[in-house]
């Protein structure tokens, strides 16, 4: 019996932080949405009626008055309730198809491979179906390779008032024509520079690209490069990857909502920082050997001090005891603070990570108690049930001072009990 050919899916989130916003404030359906970095700095998202007014990353202290007057909400990012509304947006998905790859936070690769029926038709099931149950718009692009789909998500939303956010391209005349209807700098992985490159070859659309001869392309550029190539010609070079590999690093770091000038509040932002890094630590089953830590003061400001650094710190044994991590960067940010600084941000860095039983010492090494999983796993599972930070350590205060400034951010309608969305009768 013939093997199907292969058929994928990209399911992407549209204006995704702004959608979340939106979905819990029906009020805002036609008001334009930009969402702010740290410390309410940037535009980092905007909604799709906002982008004639503001530009993405710019500065919002400059902005604002432009904003008011357009008619534009600006909101600080929520990345609790951003967090939580991609977990149930991923689980919908999950549930209808049979394979299923996260890419980040807003997409996912689906497996279609063998699914009856018309499948424009089962996209609009699966657009539909994810509105109903969270409130977010999705496009759906559909394809019989990854790189494809990609490009069949983008012309789905390019052109929704004609796809109604659905687009199949396993059909090779839908296929064609976008491509030949595609700036090559909208395929996946072309970026700016390679962009540049590929067209003074003469490519400049992704059916120019979709014919080059791949060979050539992987001797001048590269591997990747070839692969796209391959791929939107409809030959399949990549496969669905279900499982996300263990990260080879773990980072958190933070702006200060104020600059710090005392060691105090700096070690408590570490430790802070170190609860959440040591979380990540765990949830993929990994062990750290080696630790660093810098803190560094604002780098824009002529008129204050410059300095920054950081140090390195080499782990008695592998761990992911929270209470050994926290006791070793804390340590490093004596080492590392001056006085008559005014400090910006910290940042902790988990290195030289491994599985339990990747690492190869003597027979005499000293390794984690068994005693301190336990502790490690009792903790997870409270936070886990009750909340994170319901259980944390004594270094980490409740209500920071130092916190991040979010002065413009919504409720967390979603993960916190006394914050629920509430409707009135009137």
């Amino acid at each position: 019996m013939k093997k199907p050919e292969p058929v994928f899916g990209l399911i992407d989130c549209n204006s995704f932080y702004a959608s979340c916003e939106r979905a819990f404030r029906p009020d805002l359906a036609k008001t334009p949405i930009v969402v702010l970095s740290n410390n309410d700095g940037c535009v980092i998202a905007r909604s799709y009626d906002a982008k004639p007014f503001v530009k993405m990353g710019a500065p919002y202290f400059q902005i604002k008055d432009d904003l008011r007057r357009h008619g534009v909400v600006a909101f600080s990012s929520n990345y609790a309730l951003y967090g939580d509304m991609s977990q149930r947006v991923m689980s919908i998905i999950e549930s209808m198809v049979p394979a299923l790859e996260v890419y980040s936070i807003d997409e996912a690769f689906a497996d279609l491979t063998g699914i009856p029926g018309e499948l424009t038709r089962f996209g609009r099931n699966v657009r539909a179906t994810i509105y109903k149950r969270t409130g977010i718009p999705v496009g759906v692009g559909i394809a019989r390779t990854k790189t494809l789909a990609k490009l069949a998500n983008h012309t789905a939303k390019r052109l929704l008032d004609v796809t109604g956010g659905v687009v199949d391209l396993c059909d090779p005349f839908k296929r064609d024509w976008t491509l030949r209807n595609t700036d090559v700098g909208e395929v996946w992985g072309v970026g700016r520079r390679m962009k540049a490159h590929l067209e003074t070859m003469g490519i400049k659309t992704a059916m120019d690209l979709a014919q080059c001869d791949p060979w050539t392309l992987r001797k001048k550029f590269s591997v990747v490069i070839e692969k796209t190539a391959r791929e939107l010609a409809g030959t399949p070079c990549l496969e669905l990857d279900e499982v996300e590999p263990p990260k080879q690093e773990i980072c958190c770091s933070r702006m200060f909502g104020k600059r710090l000038t005392e060691i105090e509040p700096i070690k408590e932002a570490v430790a802070s920082y170190m609860h959440r890094a040591s979380e990540k630590l765990r949830a993929q089953n990994s062990l750290c050997k080696k630790v660093r830590v810098s803190i560094r003061t604002g780098m824009f400001n002529p008129e204050e001090a410059k300095y920054a650094n950081g140090a390195m710190v080499e782990l008695p044994y592998p761990t992911n005891d929270v209470r050994l991590l926290t006791k070793a960067a804390t340590e490093a940010v004596h080492r590392l603070f001056r006085s008559g600084f005014k400090y910006s941000k910290a940042e902790v860095l988990l290195m030289d990570l491994r599985q339990p039983g990747e690492f190869t010492d003597d027979l005499f090494a000293q390794s984690q108690p068994v005693a301190a999983e336990k502790v490690m796993a009792v903790l997870d599972q409270i936070n886990g049930r009750w909340g994170r930070g319901t259980l944390r350590a004594a270094s980490v205060p409740g209500d920071p001072q130092w916190a991040m400034r979010r002065d413009l951010m919504s409720r967390s309608f979603t993960t916190k009990i006394d914050q629920l969305w509430t409707v009135s009768a009137k």
